[in-house]
Order: C-alpha cells, then structure tokens, then sequence
C-alpha cells in the first residue's frame, strides 16, 4: 500500500504492495518525547529515521535517525511554512522511492495535512481526511463534532473571552470545571504562568479571578465538567486503520503518573488489555470514519463509565511501549507504506510500563521513595529517550532540563 492521503483520508497515490521493496527509511516530524518513542518503536523493527525536530531536541543524538531538517514546532507565530514544504518535498524526491512521512506533533499533523496534496509529490504517508484532522486538533470544532455525532464528551461549553469582558454564565454546564485552549502554545502557559495541559475550577470565584487573564489571551476556550478521580483513571485506545478501513493495529492503555499532578504531561504508563475501552474506540473509529493512525483519550467516572476528552489523530509517545507489547503501530504503517509485509501481531498483547525521566519528581510527589522509585523504573521495559544501546538522548534531555 502506498498511502499519501487525498482530501477524504484515503491514499491518492495508490501502487501495488510489490511495487516497493526492502525498508525505506522513515521521515518523522515532530519534537520532544513524542518524536523520539516514535523513533525507538520505528528501530526496534529496523528501520531508521529521518527526523525533521525542534531545535536543540534530544533526538537528534540517537544513533537511530539522521536529521534532515530543523523547524521551531513549538512557536505559533512561526512562518515561513510554503517554504519549509517545499525544502521537505526537495529532499523526499532526491531518494531511490518516495519515505514514509510520520507526524507526532499537532503543529506536524496540521502543516502535513494542510499540504497533503504537495508532500503526496515526495512521500508516502496515511491520514485522516482534512477535516477532520482540523475538527480533532481544534478543541472548540472538536466540541461541535462530538455534539453532532452523540460522542460521550461531558459537557461543555466553547468561550470567546477576547469578545466579552464579562464572566460566562455555567450554570448548563456546573462546576467543577476543567478550562482548556483550543489549541495548547507558549502563549497559553505563560499567559497563565502554569504548566499544565488544563485549569481546575471549583467555584464561580475562581472563574471570575482567571477571567481577566484569559480576555489577554484572546484565545477561545472550552469549560468543560470535571469527571472525578485523578490521572489514574485517564485510559486511552489506540489504532491504526488502512485505507479500506480495516483495523491492523490497535492497543489500549492507562495513565500511572503525570507532573503536574494534575492535568500534567504523562510521566509513567501501562498498555494494558481493557475491552470495554477497545470496544467503546473501536466504536468511535466507526462514527468517525477514521482512517490512519489515532489515540482516543478516556476518563473513567467514579461509575466506571468512560467519558471521551480527545482525540489525536497523530504518532505518538505511546507508541513506543505499544511496540514492546507487540503491537508496533509505526512498524504496520511503515509496512503498508513501503509495499513490505505487515510483521506478525502477538496474539495477545504483554503488560508493559512506560517512564520518563520525569517521573522521578512525579513518582516523589505520590510518595515513592527513591529506591522505590528506581526499583520500579528499572523494571520498566520501555524508558523515554533511554535505551541501553542508544543513551544520548537522555543525556541531551537532561542538559535541557537543566538550562530551563
């Protein structure tokens, strides 16, 4: 299968399986730890990659990839754009066949399907129809789709505070609430001055207090009601669907710790074996018509019930210690994309943990001492940026949390 994505989500550049052979390097965009677990998924297949990163990001020190390129993703006012497609397509044309193209950034996913048409010129890759990749990037869009198609979001309400100077009436919504950007950048965490992915409100009085500062940013936003329970009960299903829209790799997951404590970046995780999130995601691939790769993120209420918060349809830091439980989401993609076999699926999937660095703070904020803590990292068999055989992007990722 060579899939290089048409408006509606189904490759436009279709060839024969035969028409490639052997492995064709990966080309992966994205930064941060996102892009080197998609890395180590893509090496333990053997295949190398090309990556396109961030500034100064650890990655670039794996022996595993070649950096083909350096773009700024974080920064929302970065332009430029027409220009760095067109320096991507250059270097996709010089190879002997068109390289699979992976995203595993938001900034990645939307700049590959906004020019989806030009990149199909030089490369290979699967995605979901434009629409909808902007309907799930989008929080406020995201919400109207989820309205429109019955999904079981909690409810929620999308804001304009740049256009009105005075606090929103909640009352169809109530408190507590979670407050979320559409779109997550710099400007939302130091307009703010916090860390997390997402504010909690218990009261009109701390709705009112941040109102001032959310009208500076000029943002939209959603307020959204809070399901109970903490980063634990966060759970997540994630797929890959070709372009007949057949499932060919799918696992789920939970998170363990995140820092902040709440509403933070994932910091140790287990992919695990719940039916009732496979079946409720593999539903929701169906409403949605879904073709490429997604993750559909979960919480489970004090009931058991599972509530629908986002979906990404992206590569991901996830991706790494899916592969370690047999199923290598990037490795399937890589397959159809190249024309090779697709690797065997484990029959059933293993148990396995995932940490980052970081979870050293977070496991230490729940409590965990530190020969506690090392115990049970050492025992993880997937580790962000850590692999015995490659440990430069660790050290590049704690000098550069060290100059923070």
């Amino acid at each position: 299968m060579t899939a290089t994505g048409s408006a509606e989500g189904v490759p436009a550049d279709h060839q024969p399986r035969a028409a490639v052979s052997g492995l064709v390097d990966a080309v992966v965009l994205g930064s941060g730890v996102n892009l080197i677990e998609v890395v180590r998924a893509l090496s333990i297949a053997g295949v190398r990659s090309g990556v396109v990163p961030g500034p100064a990001e650890p990655a670039r020190l794996s022996r595993h990839v070649t950096t083909v390129a350096v773009r700024d993703w974080a920064d929302p006012q970065l332009g430029g754009e027409d220009e760095f497609v067109e320096k991507l397509v250059r270097y996709g044309l010089r190879q002997s066949a068109k390289p699979p193209l992976l995203f595993t950034s938001d900034e990645a996913l939307l700049l590959v399907s906004a020019h989806r048409q030009r990149l199909a010129e030089a490369f290979r890759f699967v995605i979901a129809r434009h629409t909808l990749v902007i309907n799930c990037a989008d929080k406020g869009q995201f919400a109207g789709l989820a309205a429109r198609l019955g999904l079981p979001v909690p409810a929620t309400l999308v804001l304009a505070p740049g256009t009105d100077w005075r606090v929103p009436d909640v009352a169809g919504v109530g408190f507590p609430l979670v407050l979320k950007p559409e779109r997550r950048d710099r400007a939302w965490h130091s307009g703010l001055g916090i860390r997390g992915k997402a504010l909690h409100l218990e009261t009109p009085e701390e709705l009112a207090a941040v109102w001032p500062a959310l009208r500076e940013l000029g943002q939209t936003i959603l307020l959204q009601r809070a399901v109970p329970g903490g980063e634990d009960r966060m759970e997540s299903y994630h797929v890959y669907v070709d372009e007949l829209g057949q499932v060919v790799g799918e696992f789920t997951g939970r998170k363990i710790r995140t820092l902040p404590t709440q509403y933070g970046h994932t910091t140790a995780l287990v992919v695990d074996d719940a039916e009732d999130v496979r079946r409720c995601g593999q539903q929701l691939v169906a409403a949605l018509g879904l073709v490429g790769v997604a993750k559909f993120d979960f919480k489970r209420d004090d009931d058991g019930r599972l509530h629908l918060l986002e979906v990404n349809p992206r590569f991901q830091l996830w991706h790494h210690p899916g592969a370690r439980a047999g199923a290598n989401i990037p490795d399937l993609v890589h397959a159809d994309l190249t024309g090779r076999p697709r690797p065997p699926s484990a029959p059933r999937l293993r148990t396995v943990h995932w940490c980052h660095p970081d979870d050293w703070f977070a496991g230490r904020r729940q409590g965990l001492g530190r020969v506690a803590w090392a115990r049970w990292a050492l025992r993880c068999p997937a580790k962000a940026f850590w692999a015995w055989d490659d440990p430069l992007p660790l050290v590049a990722a704690g000098v550069k949390r060290a100059r923070r």
